[in-house]
């Protein structure tokens, strides 16, 4: 006679850093929590091919709070290094750029103008056209395997277990759960934490979908000369063409490409790495010694660009965690936090819920 499916208070698809850091801050309430991780190692998608950096601006002022309120956490656990992030900007994008400036400005976060002299001081044989910027001296890169792997660490280490190579196959109303690999589990909350694959776990779970699409984003390791020193902030184009920034005398390098994309294993277009060289040369006069590596990763957006925390509104048992697009890691402290106060009685969030509901979608 088979053995009886083990029950669990929650079930999370998906043990990448949104999965592994919401499983940290339930199972310590004494919950039992049970990690559902397709992969055979969690974090091979979106958290292992991340730029790794956080900075307040990226993803938006609606964004923002989230990545703010996630500072404190990532800096006790030092998981953040200084970098500094340099928006910049061509000749007659001046109002652009202060506009730029003065929004996160009126957000808290700390952004300082510069003219051409003070962008050209921090981006060597930064080419003429270039003539204004934004430095926001906080942004930092983060130690994004430590964190992933802590959080997993934290999670187990107060009861979460953890079934890899568990890809969801089925998921009856009760939930009773069956993996590709026929194992069983019954939950009393399914938290859908599945990032690109987050709509076919809805689908499985007979819940409405959202409409979260996938984007493949390219980033390429290019050897330069000169070579970056380690002291060049990340540099964003405010027309969001690219960004780079220094790895161990390397130059990582996005053409910030968002191609829509199905749930898959995302590979790097030949194409894509091409036009992401192509835009380095008209911001810098180095020279492109060599592509020595080159990855992609999904990231995956709701219709309105913002993550979606909360309950379904079709089923209170169903629990979204997920569309949380490039940003996810940078806001991981807050967003798990944001979520726990949804589903354990007498915890708080660091940052409204509302606005990242599920129920904006609701017919």
């Amino acid at each position: 006679m088979p053995a009886a499916a083990p029950s669990f208070d929650f079930a999370i698809v998906g043990a990448g850093m949104a999965g592994a850091s919401l499983a940290a801050q339930l199972a310590p309430t004494g919950a039992r929590v049970l990690l559902l991780e397709a992969e055979a190692a969690p974090g091979y998608h979106a958290t292992g091919r991340s730029a790794a950096f956080w900075t307040e601006s990226y993803g938006g002022p609606d964004v923002q709070p989230l990545t703010t309120a996630s500072g404190p956490a990532l800096r006790a656990g030092g998981y953040l290094t200084p970098r500094g992030a340099l928006t910049i900007a061509r000749t007659g994008q001046e109002a652009e750029i202060a506009a730029f400036a003065d929004r996160y400005e009126a957000l808290g976060v700390r952004v300082e103008r510069l003219d051409r002299a003070a962008i050209a001081a921090r981006v060597p044989g930064l080419r003429a056209d270039w003539t204004a910027g934004a430095l926001e001296a906080d942004c930092c890169d983060i130690d994004v395997a430590r964190l992933h792997q802590d959080y997993l660490v934290e999670a187990r280490r107060a009861g979460a277990e953890l079934w890899t190579g568990a890809a969801l196959a089925a998921a009856e109303p009760g939930w009773l759960l069956t993996t590709a690999d026929v194992r069983q589990a019954r939950a009393e909350v399914l938290i859908n934490a599945a990032g690109a694959w987050a709509d076919e776990v809805a689908t499985l779970a007979g819940v409405p979908r959202i409409g979260i699409q996938p984007y493949r984003r390219t980033v390429a390791q290019l050897r330069t000369a000169p070579a970056p020193a380690d002291s060049l902030p990340l540099v964003l184009d405010l027309s969001e063409q690219f960004y780079f920034k220094p790895q161990t005398g390397r130059l990582w390098l996005s053409p910030h490409d968002e191609t829509s994309s199905p749930p898959c294993d995302a590979a790097p277009e030949e194409l894509d790495v091409a036009a992401a060289v192509a835009r380095l040369e008209q911001v810098v006069d180095w020279r492109v010694d060599r592509v020595e590596h080159r990855w992609a990763g999904l990231r995956s957006f709701a219709p309105d660009r913002l993550p979606v925390y909360g309950p379904s509104p079709d089923n209170p048992r169903f629990f979204w965690f997920a569309g949380q697009g490039g940003f996810g890691i940078q806001t991981a402290p807050a967003a798990a936090a944001l979520a726990a106060s949804l589903l354990v009685p007498g915890r708080t969030s660091p940052v409204d819920p509302a606005r990242y509901a599920p129920a904006r979608f609701a017919l």
